[in-house]
């Protein structure tokens, strides 16, 4: 009995932090759209504001050259993500951004198997379906943001890969090690990278600018509070939830941010029939999968 209340204790601290991290996420959007720099510029500084907090608070933990490698390559994949996701509020605007990023669950519910070697789970497909459903409802295709549709399709699938890949590999490693060496690493790989994505992606905007006034006010809120706290929290959530767990209970974020950038931003989209719809049904995919965890 006392092994059970245990494991519900774990449970419920790992859902409180879930959806601690997941309020934070509801404000990188924002960010997104505040901070004028090309995205690019936005992901690099992140990663390097985010590596200077950590080894103020951290240092520099050792691990083994192979767990090292496997957090840069995890941080690589975030810091893709991170790109694609700001690219795509760019070239369209914060809520279609944001509402991309709900098929999280659609691609986890497929990646997740095939990396774990496991059997595809029907439930979890039918939830993120759901989601998927809802993401229809909210977002009618419109012509003219069909780019940064594919660019945030894109960017949902690579943060379903970094969310599984990084409950693999931080299994035994403090969190605030896990985040330290995923940024630093990350920041690295993406250093790399960056002139590979501007030829495919040509930026319209000065790359590499030095962010001043706001704009470094806003990058550094956003390191330290929807990223430094935000992960660690998600980190931590991880250990306790699975990866499909999470990364559904995540499609609460698009939710939080699309009514804050019609409250803050005024994007000229109407609130109808169809928006409610459709955040009902990702709530509802949300509330099945909660119960299922509890239930089991």
């Amino acid at each position: 009995m006392s092994t059970f209340a245990a494991r519900m204790n774990e449970t419920k601290k790992g859902f409180i932090q879930l959806h601690l991290s997941v309020l934070l996420a509801g404000f990188t959007g924002l960010f997104g759209r505040l901070i004028t720099l090309n995205e690019v510029d936005i992901v690099w500084y992140r990663m390097l504001f985010t590596t200077c907090i950590l080894l103020v608070f951290t240092g520099s933990p050792r691990v083994g050259w192979r767990k090292f490698l496997q957090l840069c390559g995890c941080g690589a994949l975030l810091g893709f993500h991170w790109i694609l996701f700001y690219g795509s509020i760019k070239a369209s605007n914060v809520s279609i951004g944001v509402i991309c990023f709900s098929l999280i669950g659609f691609f986890t519910a497929i990646f997740e198997p095939l990396i774990f070697k496991k059997r595809f789970s029907g439930l979890e497909l039918l939830f993120s379906l759901i989601t998927v459903a809802g993401v229809m409802c909210i977002f009618s295709l419109d012509a003219r943001y069909r780019y940064g549709i594919m660019i945030g399709v894109a960017s949902s699938a690579v943060c379903a890969l970094y969310a599984i890949c990084n409950k693999k590999v931080s299994v035994g490693v403090r969190s605030r090690t896990v985040l330290m060496y995923q940024m630093s690493g990350g920041l690295i790989v993406i250093s790399v990278i960056i002139p590979v994505y501007l030829w495919f992606f040509p930026s319209t905007q000065p790359v590499m600018v030095i962010p001043e006034g706001t704009n470094l006010w806003f990058m550094l809120c956003h390191a330290l509070f929807c990223t430094v706290g935000m992960y660690l929290l998600q980190i931590q959530a991880l250990k306790r939830l699975s990866a499909f767990t999470v990364n559904l209970t995540y499609n609460l974020e698009p939710c939080y941010t699309i009514i804050l950038a019609f409250l803050i931003f005024g994007e000229g989209r109407e609130i109808n029939f169809s928006f409610y719809l459709g955040i009902t049904l990702i709530l509802f995919s949300v509330f099945l999968q909660s119960m299922k965890v509890w239930k089991k």
